[in-house]
């Protein structure tokens, strides 16, 4: 019988779970420490949560501004409309926070199953490689327990946790982050969101939408501002149609309870009051305690852990998958890195990452799903492509839905006219944006797009428009 390679992950996140499930399939010996369960912050605090508070969201949203227009009357007095669009928010965190749990269950099934074994603690280096080549684990366990496992093979998978600013520390009832929010039992009256990229935007439309009154503090010129700029704007717009209060260039730099109320303080002096405050401002890697330093770990100042295209850090026999890399903080990168960490470990065949042909979504209203090349990286010269832009108002299945923000952006190379790059901006965008990912990942062309046949009506045949327009607009630039 041969030699079976014993690996060790610490962390169960979808970058820890996943690569758990290649490395048993390969059949490895596989051993996950895991300190909140399987999972992980995404399936949790984060990702899973998030999205399950978003979706009664939607449907508060999706009602509102189109109800009137499409012929619905709910009633004829305000009291019975105030009764039936308002949300119990105590009974949608314990939805969200059921689902939660029913997943990390699933998920600890689905790897148990597969012959891995669950360790219950917080697992560390210790020290470098033995003279065989493996490396040990020191695991404290939930019990208090201290035990030293043996691995040929350790991936660190330990996620992030959310920054805090120094004058304004989270009290989890009225200064709260993201992961505390599902503790409230009743609608914040004003929220005040801190923080405009991703979390901050997502959180800031949900609450809105579920009735309370938000003021949405970006230190930037605009929210999103790693997203692309008409798309950023698009979403700007409609936040502030729908009554948010949305202060750009204002940098908070401190929040305080006064009483039943929060006062944030921005850099300029201003002061503005809330019943809450969401601090969304980033997150830091869980790289602290790991022995990095001993194992010969490198790490980058801001304590993220580096590693290659394949996963591997500094130290050999050691990778690194998910958000503590700094990578790409998304699930699906992750679980990638996960996967192809175990498939180069064990001497799978393996491509290295290739984050130009993942696709991501921001799950406000419209959402914003992008993938490939952006407009920065063709006004910067990164990538030489035409451009193509649909506004959503002329699609006919838009405008029955009531649909009126939104467009798609198409990018193809000029001379072939291979697709490089798309966004949808639109209501379900993350479901709309896979057949651009699919013609960016396979090297499709836009007349090949142009020419697939698409339902009519249907929004996405505005991703087919797209492609017959920038066909014309391709010949047009090569004459």
């Amino acid at each position: 019988m041969g030699y079976v390679t014993r690996i060790v992950i610490i962390g169960g996140g979808p970058g820890g779970y996943e690569a758990a499930l290649v490395a048993s399939q390969l059949g490895a010996e596989v051993t996950i420490v895991d300190r909140d369960g399987l999972g992980g912050a995404a399936v949790l605090t984060d990702c899973v949560p998030s999205k399950t508070l978003i979706a009664t969201a939607e449907v508060m949203t999706t009602f509102d501004s189109s109800y009137e227009e499409l012929g619905i009357v709910v009633a004829n007095d305000d009291d019975a409309k105030e009764r039936f669009i308002g949300v119990d928010l105590g009974k949608v965190n314990r939805r969200v926070k059921r689902l939660a749990v029913a997943q990390s269950h699933d998920i600890t099934q689905s790897v148990t199953r597969a012959g891995v074994t669950v360790v219950r603690g917080s697992g560390r280096l210790e020290g470098g490689q033995a003279l065989d080549g493996s490396r040990g684990v020191i695991v404290e366990t939930a019990d208090g327990e201290q035990q030293e496992l043996r691995a040929d093979v350790v991936l660190l998978a330990t996620g992030t946790h959310p920054r805090e600013l120094p004058d304004a520390k989270p009290d989890g009832e009225r200064i709260l982050t993201w992961t505390q929010v599902y503790n409230l039992e009743e609608l914040p009256e004003e929220l005040i969101v801190v923080g405009s990229g991703v979390t901050g935007a997502e959180f800031a439309g949900a609450y809105q939408a579920l009735g309370s009154k938000v003021t949405l503090v970006s230190s930037r010129d605009r929210v999103l501002p790693g997203e692309d700029p008409d798309a950023a704007t698009v979403l700007e717009d409609v936040f502030r149609r729908r009554g948010m209060n949305v202060m750009g260039r204002s940098r908070a730099e401190s929040a305080r309870r006064v009483g039943d109320k929060v006062e944030v303080t921005l850099s300029d002096g201003r002061v503005i009051t809330g019943s809450h405050c969401l601090m969304a401002v980033g997150s830091i890697p869980n790289s602290e305690g790991l022995g990095l330093e001993a194992a010969g770990v490198q790490t980058a100042d801001s304590g993220h852990i580096k590693v290659d295209r394949v996963s591997r850090t500094s130290a050999p026999g050691v990778y690194a998958a998910g958000d503590v890399t700094g990578v790409l903080p998304l699930a699906s990168v992750a679980a990638m890195q996960g996967r192809i960490a175990m498939y180069h470990a064990l001497g799978d065949a393996v491509a290295p990452l290739n984050l130009k042909t993942v696709s991501s979504n921001v799950f406000t209203d419209p959402e914003i799903a992008t993938v490939g090349y952006s407009a920065a990286d063709v006004e910067c010269g990164k990538m030489d492509a035409v451009c193509v832009k649909l506004p959503l108002r002329s699609n006919p299945r838009a405008k029955m839905q009531g649909i009126r923000d939104g467009f798609v952006k198409l990018f193809c190379r000029p001379g072939t006219g291979i697709v490089v790059g798309g966004i949808v901006v639109a209501p379900k965008a993350s479901e709309l944006i896979h057949p651009i990912s699919l013609a960016v990942d396979l090297n499709l062309t836009v007349e090949q797009i142009a020419n697939a046949f698409t339902v009519y009506p249907s929004v996405s045949g505005s991703i087919a428009e797209a492609a017959r327009q920038l066909h014309v607009r391709k010949r047009a630039q090569e004459s």
